[in-house]
């Protein structure tokens, strides 16, 4: 076990976890206790019952989320289960309220059925402004957050499937700067269509990319083997692959722009690096070993490259994207987070790099850089109103 694995456990540890509650109003006199409980708390409840929007004025609603697992896909560790998850739903939580000072409850919920994640979280959903859905695998993930989506009125984000896709979105948009290729031009091969990989390539549609190739563990996306894929993979056969050519990664790579990987280690060699077309782009995000090392892709000729690691340029960091993304829907009281929205966060965060510093080095900000929330949710709040899913301004 390194270092740091030691240094967290006993953070962990000496803690007891990461999470406390604290109080927003006194409680040290008899009648601090009548305002903040009985008799006085009676009034924001006649209020609440009368208009239950109010909710959003008298309680924590208008800035409280819950981070709900099930524990079935945990960082790289797999279904390890709730209670072995909770230590990352805390994680998680501390990241929302430093970052986008928004009050997180981690909910681990001991069961792996679709349906009863679906009516649990329905049933606490009163309780807060919104849900983010976390390390649940795919495809079930997609069909749960489809559901609440459609079935409240609150935001609903399964952050490994959009966040991800923010990030790499903004990552991307910045690359193409660096290397003068715009997005329409490019091809794209995306290695892993799951959760992360099947929303990457939705929202780089959405940028403007013609061309994308999805792999996964059994080869290439084809249309015509759509009898054999789940509903989330069928729904990528018909917008990838436009030529439904049958090809190995390596050959696939041959024709690329781009390769984004959310697979497994050591799966892009040197030489399908070096195959790849001039001024290539990799973001090689499993972990915590990438598909291909940094020094590595750098060697083979790759321009600009970035990974899901801190120890690395170009970071691709999800708490880039969601407390900022958070934080802008609970502002402006969002029904739910659309497209425009994730579009706008991702916009939103590529802006915060200037032209005068964008380099092959620098297509990103740090995960700590405190105007990121900040910049985010200013441009998720106003997509918000423009598209009218916003209750207030």
């Amino acid at each position: 076990m390194s270092d740091v694995y030691q240094e967290a456990l006993k953070l962990h540890e000496t803690a007891k976890g990461k999470l406390e509650v604290g109080l927003k109003v006194s409680l040290d006199k008899k009648e601090d206790l009548s305002l903040a409980y009985t008799p006085g708390v009676a009034q924001p409840c006649r209020e609440i019952a009368k208009n239950p929007d109010e909710a959003y004025k008298y309680t924590w609603k208008s800035n409280s989320v819950a981070v709900v697992t099930d524990g079935t896909a945990v960082l790289g560790l797999g279904d390890i289960g709730p209670a072995a998850a909770l230590p990352v739903m805390e994680g998680k939580s501390i990241l929302f309220k430093k970052f986008g000072n928004v009050d997180a409850v981690p909910i681990c919920l001991d069961t792996k059925d679709p349906k009863e994640i679906i009516q649990i979280v329905k049933s606490i959903a009163p309780g807060f402004g919104g849900i983010n859905l976390e390390d649940i695998s795919a495809p079930r993930c997609v069909e749960i957050e489809r559901t609440l989506i459609e079935e409240l009125d609150i935001p609903v984000f399964h952050d490994d499937q959009h966040g991800t896709a923010i990030v790499v979105t903004a990552g991307l948009i910045n690359a193409l700067k660096v290397v003068n290729k715009k997005a329409e031009d490019i091809t794209v091969v995306v290695s892993g269509t799951g959760a992360a990989g099947s929303s990457i390539i939705k929202m780089i549609k959405q940028l403007g990319v013609k061309e994308i190739y999805g792999f996964n563990i059994n080869g290439i996306v084809l249309k015509e083997d759509q009898e054999h894929y789940d509903f989330l993979t069928k729904e990528l056969a018909e917008i990838t692959n436009s030529q439904n050519k049958r090809m190995t990664m390596a050959e696939a790579l041959k024709e690329a722009d781009v390769f984004i990987g959310v697979s497994a280690p050591k799966l892009l060699t040197k030489e399908m690096a070096a195959g790849m077309k001039k001024d290539a782009i990799v973001f090689a995000m499993a972990n915590p070993e990438p598909e291909i090392m940094y020094d590595d892709a750098i060697a083979a000729g790759v321009r600009v490259m970035g990974t899901g690691r801190s120890d690395f340029p170009n970071q691709i960091n999800n708490v880039l994207a969601f407390p900022g993304l958070f934080r802008g829907a609970l502002d402006v009281r969002a029904k739910k987070i659309n497209e425009e929205m994730k579009l706008a966060a991702a916009m939103g965060l590529a802006s915060l790099v200037s032209e005068d510093e964008l380099s092959e080095t620098y297509i990103i900000p740090g995960a700590m850089d405190p105007r990121v929330a900040k910049v985010v949710a200013k441009a998720v709040s106003e997509a918000a109103v423009r598209t009218q899913v916003a209750r207030t301004e």
